[in-house]
């Protein structure tokens, strides 16, 4: 079965009289990923070891193993430091940050405005958090 688009999932889903109906129809187009087998699949496509990706994170080790062994759920910005260690772009980011559930980046919201110049710019972490800090924003 075919991949349908987000606009024409919502489209097909807001006249939709029977949710198992659309559900059965759908099923193919529905996320059935793991945050787990995400970063582990990023991680070998981009060529980066887990310690490597860990490191560049700057999360605690045992945790970012946990995070790969699908053993803990990161949070948002624990997910947004992985992503900086994985170098993923923007939509690659996004991406994995709806797919997990989690609010995807908004350039209305200045904090996360600072986090996209960040991605944009292929910085770490570090110079992440130190323009946030710099804003007088939460740090990653």
């Amino acid at each position: 079965m075919k991949h349908n688009k987000t606009e024409n999932l919502m489209q097909s889903l807001s006249k939709t009289n029977d949710i198992q109906s659309y559900v059965n129809e759908n099923k193919e187009s529905f996320i059935n990923i793991t945050i787990a087998d995400a970063l582990n699949k990023y991680a070998k496509e981009k060529g980066l070891s887990k310690p490597n990706v860990i490191k560049r994170s700057e999360i605690n080790d045992i945790y970012g193993y946990q995070i790969f062994a699908g053993t803990r759920k990161p949070s948002r910005d624990i997910l947004l430091c992985l992503c900086f260690g994985l170098t993923l772009n923007v939509e690659e980011t996004q991406s994995l940050l709806k797919a997990s559930g989690l609010a995807p980046l908004y350039p209305k919201i200045k904090r996360d405005s600072i986090i996209l110049y960040g991605i944009h710019n292929n910085s770490s972490v570090c110079e992440v958090n130190e323009q946030l800090y710099s804003f007088e924003e939460p740090t990653l």
